[in-house]
């Protein structure tokens, strides 16, 4: 009786213990849950509306493939860019500072803040469209409003970063639930859609600007820079065995980040074959695809859109603007004032609203800019995180480096193809 007595003492006491344990876990995990989720905005901003719509609706579940490996190409460079921060305790364009030369580093600059613009323009033109189709605001009114509610959503910075990271991931939440509300009205393929993001094709020279577009739009060079910043925030005089600690939970929010970006990246491309492609349409708009929704899928799709656009267009463009920061003044230490650098970006997408060009076209074309921008970031990380001097423990291994430069190849490549392309007179 006594050894019974004795075990059951045993199990009631390890059970609270055994609860405790997963419970301070969670809690550990939970505090460094946040950057990625301000990263993946930039993953399902309206840049990749604007891509994934046209490829669905043109090239029906043939381009699914492209954001599968577009996002594992994503959380490979994600996890080093944080990698890169929680080692150095530096930011990528502040190591970038210290490593190349200063008119290598100018050339950086003027080359980030070109692909920040293109970012610039697609958030902007999101959110714009956004309160637009919403409200039915005229373009420009709409386009002031944009900005004014962007500078509101900075402006919190001065609050702490983790209402940052709240209020994006509330955006990120409502994105994914109104892509989740579109995907069950559809009612796709999800034979053909599953074959497709396994089976790469590209049927023609359109399909290849299209799917360097959602490259681009995917893996975006600004979010490179920024999220070894954001780790900055936890990454307070830790010892080697810390860093390797917050590493490992900056990957679980990688993960789980980056796979609801990929699950509205793939939603988009299946909702628009399912519903457009189905019925002989290729979308040339946000407008229309808006308008289009109404009489297939009813008011309800219709709305979750309009709502995915402004929360899309408004939290990207909150982020593009902190990237924008850093890219400043990490590269050549500028410091120019935020609400400055705000309007100068905001000029290019005024324009194009003010001169009634087909906002969707211009979202495109940002989109596969960013993919020309995105090794003049991964290659300089590269080298970066390949130096032991710099890295310490943290140094990326050979398995590692061989990815990484694999990546780049792939990217330059498909740049490479699209340029000649062009040139030939294919697209």
């Amino acid at each position: 009786m006594s050894d019974g007595l004795n075990i059951s003492q045993n199990i009631s006491v390890s059970l609270p213990l055994a609860d405790s344990s997963k419970l301070i876990r969670l809690k550990s995990i939970l505090q460094f849950i946040g950057p990625a989720f301000v990263v993946s905005v930039a993953y399902i901003d309206p840049g990749n509306f604007a891509t994934n719509i046209s490829g669905g609706s043109r090239f029906n579940y043939n381009l699914v493939w492209v954001i599968l490996w577009s996002n594992l190409m994503a959380i490979f460079l994600q996890g080093l860019s944080a990698k890169l921060g929680i080692a150095t305790g530096h930011n990528l364009p502040e190591m970038c500072a210290k490593v190349f030369r200063r008119k290598t580093n100018w050339f950086f600059w003027i080359e980030a803040e070109l692909a920040a613009m293109a970012t610039d323009l697609a958030e902007f033109l999101g959110g714009t469209l956004g309160l637009h189709l919403l409200f039915g605001l005229p373009l420009l009114t709409a386009g002031l409003l944009t900005g004014a509610i962007t500078f509101l959503i900075v402006y919190l910075e001065k609050y702490g970063q983790r209402i940052i990271e709240g209020t994006i991931a509330t955006f990120v939440a409502i994105i994914f639930i109104a892509y989740t509300i579109e995907l069950f009205l559809a009612k796709p393929d999800w034979t053909a859609a599953g074959l497709h993001a396994l089976m790469p094709s590209l049927p023609n020279g359109e399909a290849v600007l299209i799917a360097v577009g959602m490259l681009g739009a995917t893996v975006m060079p600004h979010v490179i820079y920024l999220h070894s910043q954001l780790v900055q925030a936890r990454n307070h005089n830790l010892s080697a065995e810390q860093k390797h600690k917050h590493l490992r939970l900056e990957r679980i929010d990688i993960t789980i980040a980056m796979n609801i970006a990929f699950i509205v990246n793939a939603a988009m491309v299946i909702v628009s074959a399912a519903v457009f492609y189905r019925n002989g349409m290729a979308v040339d708009s946000i407008e229309q695809a808006h308008r289009s929704l109404e009489p297939l899928l009813g008011g309800l799709s219709a709305g979750a859109f309009g709502i995915a656009l402004l929360t899309s267009g408004l939290s990207s463009s909150a982020v593009g603007t902190l990237a924008g920061q850093t890219i400043m003044k990490g590269f050549i230490g500028l410091n120019i004032p935020l609400n400055l650098r705000r309007l100068i970006t905001m000029a290019p997408a005024l324009i194009i609203i003010a001169l009634g060009i087909n906002p969707m076209g211009a979202l495109v074309l940002s989109q596969v800019a960013l993919s020309f921008a995105l090794p003049f970031a991964i290659i300089p990380m590269l080298i970066i995180t390949g130096r032991k001097d710099l890295m310490g423990s943290l140094v990326n291994q050979p398995l590692t480096k061989l990815f990484g430069w694999l990546i780049a190849g792939i990217i330059i490549g498909l740049n490479a193809m699209l340029l000649f392309l062009t040139f030939t007179g294919n697209i």
